[in-house]
């Protein structure tokens, strides 16, 4: 049996980290980013140097395969993809949209906060982009940062392969 192939995005969509502080989730990011042709921003501070061996394990031998940016902040990167359709990742919201509620396009970002802390407050309530949670139980803090970053991007591109 053949396995299935994912064809490539265009544009495709943008994965963001927002200072993420442990580096196996960043390199599972990344390799996810190496196989669905996604790209990857990373905005300082990281938790991590880029150079980190676990960052680097992690993400295995896909690093060359993946467009990598790196801003020094959040500001720097909206100055540089001011029309970009946002979407900001958090856990719980009561103004959010749910994922299964969301239409994604392509070219999408699709922006994720820090392990310990999600996005922040400011980021949240700046309208930079519209609010989205993956439906969780009730009772439990939060999904693995590699996790939902993979649950929403396939999520992002079968709904654009569908259309």
């Amino acid at each position: 049996m053949q396995p299935t192939l994912l064809p490539q995005i265009d544009p495709p969509f943008t994965l963001v980290l927002v200072s993420p502080q442990i580096p196996p989730n960043t390199g599972n990011v990344a390799r996810l980013c190496a196989v669905s042709g996604c790209k990857l921003v990373l905005i300082e501070p990281l938790g991590f140097s880029i150079s980190d061996k676990e960052l680097k394990r992690a993400g295995l031998d896909y690093w060359d395969k993946v467009f990598l940016k790196l801003y020094p902040s959040w500001n720097a990167y909206l100055e540089a993809n001011p029309t970009a359709p946002k979407w900001l990742f958090t856990a719980r919201g009561a103004d959010s949209n749910g994922l299964w509620d969301t239409t994604f396009g392509r070219g999408d970002h699709l922006i994720f906060g820090a392990e310990p802390t999600g996005l922040p407050p400011e980021i949240l309530a700046s309208g930079a982009g519209k609010k989205c949670t993956i439906p969780m139980l009730e009772d439990v803090r939060s999904l693995n940062l590699s996790t939902a970053v993979g649950i929403a991007a396939y999520e992002a591109m079968r709904q654009v392969r569908q259309r």
